[in-house]
């Protein structure tokens, strides 16, 4: 695959189950088009929200872990690593509105 899917890749090898991964392939695309449209924050950008920070450099770190574990071969440290990782890209997803709420919910 072509160096700006390899992230998907990695999330797409990394689940045993044929249909399982590629489910996860297509939402850890889609996600990244639904998201801007679930966006309820009062404010539009992260200076307000310092913990978000960093979990915003937490998701970079892991897309690009993610890109580096979908170039390596199919072996045993990578398979782990690339499971973790996989984990760890959608829990974001989960975390960040939740903190964002509780942080909003602080801050009134």
């Amino acid at each position: 695959p072509e160096w700006y899917f390899l992230f998907a890749y990695a999330i797409l090898r990394s689940i045993p189950n044929k249909l399982g991964g590629v489910i996860a392939l297509v939402m850890s695309i889609a996600i990244l088009f639904i998201l801007p449209i679930l966006h309820t924050n009062k404010s539009q950008g992260l200076q307000f929200y310092p913990i978000n920070q960093i979990l915003f450099w937490y998701m970079i770190i892991i897309i690009i872990l993610l890109t580096w574990i979908g170039a390596r071969p199919v072996e045993a440290p990578f398979i782990l690593t690339g499971q973790i990782l996989t984990v760890l890209y959608f829990s974001y997803y989960i975390l960040n509105p939740m903190i964002s709420k509780i942080w909003d919910n602080f801050l009134k």
